[in-house]
């Protein structure tokens, strides 16, 4: 428990400097590897160029979204690890399978608020620009 802990602390210390140093990938500062596979997710977003207050929650909405998708990763992982060492243990094997079916409910909640927060976003946009 206490190595979950201190990998979820490392975490939450780190995925800031991941997501937003994206420059640090791209050799010539600009278009990088990080932004064709995960950085088009959160720069390509339906808030206007200017920083204005709908567009900050936003912003911070991904990023707790983000969080919170690899915590539910990491939670699947962990239930796989205990189901493949569970040695043909059945309470064991079933303890996993609760772990995973939680982290899947996890994963859908978050891709669900994902969108939700998107087409929000999107209408308040659509109405501030009328």
């Amino acid at each position: 428990m206490k190595k979950i802990i201190l990998g979820l602390s490392l975490a939450v210390v780190l995925m800031p400097l991941l997501l937003t140093s994206t420059n640090m990938v791209a050799a010539q500062g600009g278009e990088g590897p990080w932004n064709e596979w995960m950085g088009n997710t959160i720069i390509n977003t339906p808030v206007k160029p200017n920083a204005d207050l709908i567009g900050i929650i936003f912003k911070a909405i991904q990023y707790i979204l983000a969080f919170l998708g690899v915590v539910a990763v990491v939670v699947i992982l962990i239930g796989g690890f205990m189901w493949m060492t569970a040695g043909g243990n059945d309470e064991k094997v079933g303890k996993a399978k609760k772990i995973l079916i939680q982290g899947l409910i996890g994963m859908v909640i978050i891709l669900l608020a994902f969108a939700i927060a998107t087409f929000v976003i999107e209408r308040l946009n659509e109405f501030s620009a009328v």
